[in-house]
């Protein structure tokens, strides 16, 4: 049996405060038995207007938010997924998850690519946008799990390429900011994603006041089988070969596509 944990928090401008939430929401997952625990979007730093301390708070991939991270995995034998502000050559900052296995090691990276100039906010004003690159994946108990972004998730095709990469589970850690119709369009869209793609998709997102909490894992028939509401909090889903296969015997919906994405 594969469990896999959302956890809900919202972040803040202090690092060590943050890691010590996150090492807390991880322990009360693999109590549950949880052995892979995804995080939000900007789980190292936020605040609720993105500026030049975002930069300034920007790392690198070496640096003490990522071992951070890795010190809590490897203490409790888990995969970790989290968003972290990445610094960069430019004034500006990646928005990057990371997934560290229960080695402490780096398995995979993902840029944010579609930005949220959006709603009235300017991501691209302080954010480097992701490359367009084959996309990366990593393993996990038998499953297959790709990495995808808040915003990109209104982009269908995203999705659409980690499958055709082979993922099984799509983890979107998010910063999903409230607003009128916002928690409805989140819904949606991760149910959706999870739906047209027969996949499981797994999305924690910020606990309110700023985000609209609700992290949820969505199994390949659209079925929420747990959501959090807008507390600080963790929800585990078990996930499984055998629910892939059986939804796609029965909606061979990959497998009869006319149209690809390159």
């Amino acid at each position: 049996m594969s469990l896999v944990a959302v956890a809900q928090f919202a972040p803040g401008a202090d690092r060590e405060e943050n890691l010590r939430s996150i090492r807390a929401l991880a322990t009360q997952a693999v109590a549950r038995g949880a052995t892979l625990v995804v995080l939000p979007e900007y789980s190292s730093y936020f605040t609720p207007e993105m500026g030049a301390d975002w930069v300034e708070a920007a790392e690198p991939l070496d640096g003490p938010f990522v071992s951070g991270l890795a010190s809590v995995a490897r203490e409790l034998g888990i995969h970790l997924v989290a968003g972290f502000l990445q610094s960069t050559a430019e004034e500006r900052f990646s928005n990057t998850l990371v997934a560290v296995d229960a080695a402490g090691e780096v398995a995979a990276t993902y840029r944010k690519i579609h930005l949220y100039d959006a709603f009235g906010q300017r991501e691209s004003d302080w954010v480097v946008p992701g490359p367009i690159a084959p996309p990366e994946t990593f393993e996990w108990e038998g499953l297959t799990v790709g990495l995808q972004t808040c915003y990109d998730v209104r982009f269908p095709e995203v999705t659409r390429r980690l499958v055709d990469a082979g993922a099984d589970l799509v983890l979107v850690p998010s910063e999903w900011v409230r607003g009128p119709l916002k928690e409805h369009h989140w819904r949606t869209l991760i149910t959706a994603r999870a739906l047209e793609n027969t996949i499981f998709v797994a999305a924690a997102d910020h606990a309110p006041p700023i985000g609209v909490g609700n992290s949820m894992v969505v199994d390949p028939m659209g079925v929420e089988l747990v959501t959090i509401g807008e507390q600080t909090a963790v929800a585990v889903a078990e996930v499984s070969r055998e629910r892939l296969e059986a939804v796609r015997e029965v909606n061979p919906a990959l497998a009869l596509r006319r149209f690809r994405v390159s």
